[in-house]
């Protein structure tokens, strides 16, 4: 990995004003850049589309996500290193150009942890040598992260991870407006974007829309970037589509999916705002009230089996309880029903937290695909930046939950999300770890699933362990601050426990209809199973009608529980369906309107 050598990070107090042209000849061969927003929301995709038409090349992608922004990057060859903690496109699955960069070493990969980057950011904000860590105990990632090493603390001599600066030459990042002063006004989650001005010499912006000085302290909730952090503005209607810019338009779900499905046509043509701007539909979504929705009558979906997917869900909200504080990271539907299942029934004193910490204490609206982002930020108490919610929430132990789903597990509840190794010997790449490695240990519970249980996905010892539960018992933990509670596996089969004696996974629960034998044969190591071993119990009839009609209309819990090949006609379902439901949510808020 190249680090340039420290430069001032100080900047003019008056940014520049251009175009999104003028921004794209910014950018320097061989930079370091960092891209700001977060999953499908404030992506700069028009300055990255800028960027990648200008046939610049050698650039050193760094960000705590990779995703559709580095996507664009790889299509135009521009990119020559990468260090990230994840890359994926969220419900469409993993990113096609980084799997095949990465899976034939073409272009160095690096995996970090969430923590190890955000303190080699906030080394370079302020100008340290090196910034402290908590260690990933029982993971392999320091080991992988750049620079990282362990070492005793200088005062209270307890062992601690250590992490130079990691400084950008380019942050680029979509906002929702700039004063004529240069003030930028990010709305909602912040994701790094704070840590990552902080570490960069060159901040350039594009935002919605320029307003006159002093408009900005009309607005609520938001976070200000102040001029002097700023490098040069570019006004962009639309900047962000066919990702969203609350509140000016919600994700374009169907423009994202007709985008990779065309595997013949560039990724950049198929993200092209339209000329006439963003579609009218998607501007009116991202007017909907949560309480409009919340009114709506049921939402209810038609079926009338009880799937595996909604037998889990409901499994764990039986686990959370009124002093809950739960977080859903990226990809995490089933997290997601399952949490907001659980504050709309039993345990309405419990602290949701949705897009990574992003947004805090929400309320348990309707999961309609292209109004979360919307309904949460509006319902939510706070927004926050990942490196805040790190600092004051999981380094803290205040988190006690967030269930995350897992490539392969081994018979000591070690994970794999980076990954594997193919029969043939070739590298089947994962998304990566994001967080899961620091939080792992700082969790009160550990919970885990995995979709489909098998000899594959339950192994003896994976290949990397990209987070563990490495502080196990109370006389591990509670030297460190955490609480002490359970470590839990989900799979359609049954429910593990990670025992504190023997560090090893018992069978606890069997699913429905599900054998021990069958458990047997479907996992690569020589189950336990617990004396009392019971059954999961079906949800109730009460249970259900509320997940389906209040909670996942969508169905959305279902994509993590089908095959590769199942999903696109899935997603196209989901997709169809979320169309006919933001319309009615459209008209039912017309007509409060008008009423």
């Amino acid at each position: 990995m190249t680090n340039r050598a420290a430069t001032s990070l100080v900047k003019p107090n008056r940014p520049r004003f251009t175009d999104v042209a003028g921004l794209a000849a910014m950018v320097s061969q061989g930079d370091s850049l960092g891209v700001g927003g977060h999953h499908f929301a404030r992506l700069p995709i028009a300055l990255l589309r800028a960027i990648a038409s200008s046939g610049i090349k050698d650039l050193h992608y760094v960000c705590w996500a990779g995703g559709l922004s580095l996507e664009l990057l790889l299509e135009a060859g521009a990119v020559a290193e990468i260090d990230l903690c994840f890359s994926s496109l969220d419900i469409f699955g993993l990113p096609p150009r980084f799997r095949a960069a990465a899976e034939s070493g073409a272009i160095p990969v690096r995996d970090w942890t969430a923590l190890a980057m955000i303190q080699a950011l906030r080394a370079a904000q302020q100008n340290l040598p090196s910034m402290p860590f908590q260690l990933p105990d029982g993971s392999d990632m320091l080991a992988r992260v750049p620079g990282a090493s362990a070492a005793s603390d200088p005062i209270a001599g307890r062992a601690a991870g250590y992490i130079p600066p990691l400084r950008l030459d380019t942050f680029i990042v979509h906002a929702q407006r700039a004063d004529e002063s240069g003030n930028v006004q990010i709305i909602g989650p912040r994701a790094l974007d704070f840590a990552m001005v902080g570490a960069a010499r060159n901040v350039l912006v594009t935002v919605e829309e320029i307003v006159p000085v002093g408009a900005l302290r009309q607005d609520g909730r938001q976070s200000i970037l102040t001029r002097n952090q700023i490098s040069a503005i570019a006004p962009a209607a639309g900047g962000a589509y066919p990702a969203s810019c609350l509140p000016f338009y919600v994700t374009d779900y169907r423009a994202l999916s007709d985008a990779f499905a065309a595997r013949e046509t560039p990724l950049a043509d198929n993200l092209r705002t339209p000329p006439e701007g963003v579609p009218g539909p998607l501007q009116a979504a991202a007017k909907v009230r949560a309480e409009t929705v919340l009114a709506m009558p049921a939402l209810a979906r038609s079926e009338k089996d009880i799937s595996v997917e909604e037998t889990i869900a409901v499994r764990i909200a039986a686990e959370l309880d009124n002093e809950s504080f739960a977080s859903a990271g990226a990809v995490s539907p089933l997290a997601n029903v399952a949490y907001r299942l659980a504050k709309a029934t039993h345990a309405p004193d419990m602290i949701i937290a949705t897009m990574s910490c992003g947004h805090l204490d929400i309320a348990p609206s309707p999961m309609i695909l292209s109004l979360i982002e919307s309904l949460d930020c509006q319902t939510a108490v706070a927004h926050a930046g990942g490196d805040d919610t790190y600092s004051t929430y999981y380094q803290a132990g205040a988190v006690t939950h967030e269930i995350v789903g897992a490539a392969q597990v081994d018979r000591r509840g070690r994970l794999n999300t980076v990954a594997l190794r193919k029969p043939s010997g070739g590298l089947l790449r994962l998304p990566g770890q994001g967080g899961m490695a620091d939080v792992a240990n700082m969790h009160r519970d550990y919970l885990l699933y995995l979709p489909r249980h098998s000899a594959q996905s339950l192994v003896d010892g994976v290949e990397i362990a990209s987070s563990a539960r490495g502080l196990l018992t109370s006389a591990e933990r509670e030297p460190m601050g955490y609480r002490t509670g359970k470590a839990l596996v989900f799979t359609d089969l049954c429910v593990f426990r990670l025992d504190q004696i023997s560090r090893e996974l018992i069978v606890i629960e069997l699913m429905p209809g599900v054998t021990q034998q069958q458990v047997r044969d479907a996992t690569g190591f020589a189950v336990t199973f617990d004396p009392d071993c019971g059954e999961v119990p079906l949800p109730s009839d009460d249970t259900l009608a509320i997940l389906r009609s209040r909670i996942d209309p969508l169905g959305l819990g279902r994509l993590e529980f089908v095959s590769a090949k199942e999903r696109g006609a899935l997603i196209a379902e989901i997709v169809d369906a979320d169309h006919v439901m933001v319309e009615r949510c459209i008209a039912a808020q017309r007509s409060l309107i008008e009423s």
